[in-house]
């Protein structure tokens, strides 16, 4: 039987954690490698870097130097910045009947740090309600829309970074904005991705193209979408809200990332840079020349997947509010929302090489051996099968996997039957829940030192 991808840690809030199936560098990789790798395969494929200089901001020397690596056996320029780089990723909903100008449906915050070789990735929700530079409050996802809308200096993109930069306080090198159209080209490009659905999806209002509904329904497991199948499942809000999209926005992304890389489909990409050249071309705008998305591309397929940090601003970080004209927005809790923007955004210390010490003899603890239940009180199916495997590869002991005595939990817990302490600590951590999830169990005779029970807050990391 399959079991869900490994996980990483992800952080939301000043405590709870989200989950995530860390691959790579999410869109910034995808970009660089969908969008600069084509580019610049299309350009090998006419043979057009057979003549030097012929590529605007490509190396013009054939002869390989610091600064250059080779990639199917051409020329890539390497990063040579040491400063961090962000990029504002905005999706746009545009459709071919319409001219716009458009809402940004997705945005993301991607940084690298070329220094340190850590990476991160902070989604943002487009109902949060926040001042716009120039303009009165509104939704953070109208900035694309009024920048566009009224000429603004730069246009939508330029508007949508100094409204994310003024409000989330992280200055932005570059942007770029995609549609839907050029995500599912991609998609189906690299062969379709591998995705792990946690619940059962059934959104019969999911719209089509027309103003219409063109119902969606999804098994709970895994599945291998196409592109349109990969953005529905991104998409859809049906039975969640856009903090469970923002997450199932990153694990597609990921997903798409981890097949382009795993499955070595650069030169397949490189065959098919004729026709996906146009659709790249009319379907992405950014301010990153050529060479620097190559270059990028370069740098960030080095980045250790554990050193990738993924955050979304959610419900830990926003108060939902109703305006005068009754829309339904979020109003931002700064303090949470700077935690989670800090932790994504945090460069480690690189580890240090130190002198051997001075051998000494140490007394290691005996580990605490605790036996572990995990109960599902909900009605999402599965629910504890995925979790007991997660815990038991974070090494923990889970002895039997159940349905609780109901399925209406609301919050998540984990009874203490006898002293586990140090287990439960772990536990919490594990599973990104606060001490309050804590409670002292009434079964000390009970087979299990703890018992976990899931409710309908829980969400699988």
């Amino acid at each position: 039987m399959m079991r869900p991808m490994t996980t990483r840690r992800r952080h939301s809030g000043a405590r709870a954690g989200l989950p995530v199936l860390v691959v790579g560098l999410l869109l910034l990789l995808l970009v660089a490698i969908g969008v600069g790798v084509v580019l610049f395969a299309l350009s090998w494929v006419r043979g057009s870097l057979a003549t030097p200089g012929i590529a605007p901001g490509l190396p013009g020397s054939t002869q390989p130097s610091e600064n250059v690596s080779y990639s199917f056996g051409q020329l890539l320029p390497r990063w040579s910045g040491s400063k961090r780089i962000t990029v504002l990723l905005l999706g746009i909903d545009e459709r071919a009947q319409e001219t716009g100008p458009f809402r940004s449906d997705t945005i993301m915050l991607l940084t690298l740090d070329p220094a340190s070789m850590q990476a991160g990735v902070l989604s943002i929700p487009r109902d949060l309600w926040v001042p716009i530079p120039g303009y009165r409050e509104g939704r953070i996802n109208t900035a694309n829309f009024l920048g566009d809308l009224h000429d603004h200096t730069g246009g939508g993109t330029a508007l949508a970074v100094e409204t994310v930069e003024y409000n989330i306080g992280i200055p932005i090198d570059h942007y770029v904005r995609v549609n839907f159209d050029a995500f599912v080209t991609l998609v189906n490009q690299v062969g379709g991705v591998d995705i792990y659905v946690e619940t059962t999806i059934n959104d019969p209002l999911y719209p089509d193209h027309h103003y219409g509904y063109d119902p969606l329904y999804i098994e709970a497991g895994w599945h291998h979408f196409d592109g349109e199948m990969a953005l529905k499942y991104a998409r859809t809000r049906h039975g969640s809200n856009d903090f469970d999209r923002a997450r199932r926005q990153q694990q597609v992304m990921s997903a798409v990332l981890d097949r382009v890389i795993s499955y070595e489909l650069l030169p397949d990409l490189a065959r098919n840079a004729p026709s996906l050249y146009q659709t790249l071309q009319d379907s992405v705008v950014t301010d990153l020349a050529l060479d620097q998305i190559l270059a990028l591309a370069n740098l960030a397929v080095s980045v250790d997947k554990e050193q990738i940090r993924y955050g979304v601003i959610d419900h830990t970080c926003t108060q939902p509010y109703i305006t005068a004209d009754g829309a339904q927005v979020l109003i931002p809790l700064r303090e949470r929302i700077r935690e989670v923007r800090d932790y994504v955004f945090e460069t480690l210390p690189p580890v240090s090489p130190v002198e051997e010490p001075t051998p000494v003899i140490l007394v290691t603890p005996t580990p605490e051996m605790a036996e572990i239940a995990v109960l599902n009180g909900t009605t999402r199916g599965g629910l504890a099968g995925s979790t007991g495997d997660y815990l038991r590869d974070q090494g923990f002991s889970v002895v039997y996997v159940g349905n609780a005595n109901r399925q209406d939990y609301a919050t998540t817990r984990i009874a203490m039957n006898r002293n586990k302490t140090q287990t439960l600590d772990r536990l919490l951590r594990a599973l990104n829940l606060t001490s309050d999830a804590a409670v002292q169990g009434q079964e000390p005779e009970s087979d299990y030192d703890l018992v976990i029970i899931l409710g309908q807050d829980f969400q699988l990391p």
